[in-house]
């Protein structure tokens, strides 16, 4: 894979860039003014990001995601990740029939739900995976591939499923992996 370089990165006009941040010469990112993106980040191939988008540390987009912040936004807080074709929309036309839809019709004619998301620490989303407008992922909160997630999950748990559903607690360890790792980056 294929990085922009450092001076790359600059010149594209993020609203803050951290250390350490790849983001593939191959994903396609709109709104840079936008996006914040933390220390030891990374947006693999293929990515699409657009919007309102703060993203911590050491989160990865792996290739094909698709990251929709539109004006409310994505918060993508330290140590989350998308597997392979995870799908995040703040943004969605009414589907009942009772307006017009699509980004073609003036505003006047659609009604749009918009809401924001947040991915609280340390969650972890599945391979083609989709998270619907005003979705918080609590902290530690793990989505098996191909789950449709709808509503906000509860900390530390593993859902599954479409609509995805709690099946059992997540375990914490990673806590203790996390505080070795931050040290040995300076305690920060």
């Amino acid at each position: 894979m294929a990085y922009h370089t450092l001076e790359k990165l600059e010149e594209m006009g993020f609203k803050f860039i951290g250390k350490n941040v790849k983001i593939s010469d191959k994903a396609s990112i709109y709104n840079c003014d936008q996006i914040e993106i933390g220390d030891n980040s990374r947006i693999d191939d293929f990515c699409v990001i657009s919007g309102k988008i703060k993203i911590g540390r050491n989160v990865h987009l792996a290739p094909f995601c698709l990251v929709a912040g539109g004006e409310k936004g994505i918060t993508f807080e330290d140590f989350t990740g998308l597997a392979y074709q995870v799908q995040v929309f703040t943004q969605s036309d009414d589907y009942s029939g009772k307006t017009l839809t699509n980004p073609t019709i003036p505003t006047k004619y659609k009604t749009e739900i918009k809401k924001e998301i947040t991915l609280g620490r340390h969650s972890i989303v599945g391979a083609s995976s989709i998270i619907m407008p005003g979705v918080v992922l609590a902290e530690g909160t793990s989505v098996g591939a191909m789950s449709l997630i709808r509503k906000s999950t509860k900390p530390w748990g593993i859902y599954l499923g479409n609509p995805a559903k709690r099946i059992k607690d997540r375990k914490k360890d990673l806590l203790e992996l996390e505080k070795e790792y931050m040290c040995k980056e300076g305690c920060k």
